[in-house]
């Protein structure tokens, strides 16, 4: 039977992390199922969550007024969805839509929030991962643009 603690350790965003490591964050996270079409989240509602995803495809979508609704990316097993929640307001930007059914990790914002300000190690660890990958969606969306704009 697959724990908690081995899903985590298998996911590629928490790797090289030690077993302590893992073991320190495991009671701020839960298994997760959602449906097609099913919303992980909204524009605008409290931030209370952070997902690893471990199948399925997500489109964050944003409302574009006099246009509706613009996916602006995909994503996909392997990445992470979602950080307003670890920055003040803690607010969602956009909508996350389960494009096909989706299973992830939930960490408890709040409990990880106290996780990673409790041990700066693991805290450390986790933003360098945590930018990385801000920084890959930055650089996609970068990409996109110049495609969209013939550049």
């Amino acid at each position: 039977m697959e724990t908690l603690e081995l899903i985590l350790r298998e996911h590629p965003f928490l790797e090289g992390l030690s077993e302590d490591q893992i073991r320190f964050i495991v009671g701020c996270a839960k298994n997760v199922r959602f449906d097609p079409n099913e919303f992980l989240f909204r524009e605008g509602e409290e931030a209370r969550t952070f997902h690893l995803i471990r199948s399925g495809r997500v489109a964050l979508e944003i409302h574009v007024p006099g246009k509706g609704v613009l996916q602006v990316e995909t994503i996909l097993e392997g990445d992470v969805l979602g950080w307003s929640w670890l920055y003040p307001p803690h607010r969602r930007a956009n909508d996350a839509r389960a494009l096909e059914t989706v299973r992830a990790i939930a960490f408890d914002g709040a409990c990880l929030r106290a996780k990673l300000e409790e041990d700066h190690d693991i805290g450390y660890a986790f933003m360098k991962r945590l930018l990385h990958q801000i920084l890959q969606r930055l650089e996609r969306v970068r990409m996109q643009r110049l495609d969209v704009y013939k550049v």
